[in-house]
Parts: C-alpha cells; structure tokens; sequence
C-alpha cells in the first residue's frame, strides 16, 4: 500500500507540479516495465474460448506463433503473431485494431501494419461464405508490405487451427514478451521513461 507521503498532491492535474511527477513516475516505471506481464494475464483469457473453432483462441495463438518461431522468425515478429488475436475478448468487431494499439509502442511500422491487417487480409479464405467482399485486402494491393500480410496469413494465422499440432506453451514465450514490452521504442513517453530510469 502506497503511503501518503508517496503520492502526488494535486487534485487536478493542471496543479501538478515537477515533484508530483517524479513521485508518479517512480511508481510508473516498474509498473510499465512490468507490462509483459499483464499482457499474458489477458492473453491467457483466450484459454478454453472456442468461438466454435475447432482449437480454443489461446491455442491457435500459440500455433501461430509456434509456426512463426519455426520457421526462423524473429521475436518481434513472434510476439506479434502470438498476440495477433488478443484482442478477441475486448473487441469482436475490431480485434486487430486492439492488438495494434498494444503493439505499437514496442514494434516496427511493418510489424504494426501486418497486425493491424490481418483482418482483412484474412477475409480472403472466407469473407464469401458471409457474403462479404473476399478481396477487400487489393484495395492495400501495392503497398510496400502487402505481401508481408499475406504471408503471414497464408504461412503462420490460416493454418494455426489445428488440434493435432505440435504446439509450443506459452511459458515458452514468455520470456520473450517480457523482453519485448520492457521497454517502448515509439513513445511520447519514451524520453520520460529513460530519463528516470
């Protein structure tokens, strides 16, 4: 339990002072480097929700990310791929757009793209049995990292329901998303971060 004196004294922010943020930040920095962490508390809420696919949504992550891994991917890339679906329990409609906004801070602008299009990338197999348009990614046609979304769709996502695969845990991973969310590389808060750290 913080005690008093380890708390900042304003009640609006606008009456913040320098010594309010630096006591805000002590407490910030082993919070945000502890992100990780968190991360894989929600990722594991993916556990045992089927959605009616033949693999619950935790295990096609790791398959995803399995796959990935395997075949040489870097753990950028890897994180991106194990986590490329979290977004599912918070955001039906909208599940690449919350793993990006995780994402962002701590990945490149083209592993950031990848998952934030994998959605429509993937419609690909299966926007017509919906009624939808299965060729709504070429409206991304000609951009510098299409063909890295599809790959990823085609190598590592589509094929990543399958009960009978070899399958990493996610304790192997862990260690990587712990490295990975340690430290923002595109933050406004980045500075901020290093200065106090």
């Amino acid at each position: 339990m913080d005690s008093q004196e380890d708390r900042a004294t304003f009640h609006d922010m606008a009456q913040s002072t320098q010594e309010d943020w630096q006591i805000i930040m002590r407490h910030n920095i082993p919070f945000s480097q502890d992100g990780g962490r968190r991360i894989l508390d929600h990722l594991k809420l993916l556990d045992g929700d089927f959605g009616g696919f033949a693999v619950d949504r935790l295990t096609h992550s790791l398959q995803t990310a399995t796959r990935a891994h395997r075949d040489g991917r870097d753990e950028e890339y890897v994180v991106m791929a194990l986590l490329h679906d979290i977004g599912d329990t918070l955001g039906a409609t909208n599940h690449p757009d919350i793993a990006a906004a995780i994402l962002k801070p701590f990945v490149s602008e083209k592993i950031l793209w990848i998952v934030q299009n994998h959605g429509i990338f993937q419609g690909h197999n299966f926007f017509h049995h919906l009624g939808l348009d299965r060729d709504m990614r070429e409206q991304f046609r000609g951009h510098e990292w299409f063909a890295d979304t599809e790959e990823f769709i085609d190598k590592y996502d589509c094929p990543s329901f399958d009960p009978n695969y070899d399958t990493l845990p996610l304790s192997f991973f862990e260690p990587m998303v712990m490295k990975l969310f340690r430290s923002p590389l595109n933050s406004i808060y980045k500075r901020a971060i290093e200065t106090v750290a």
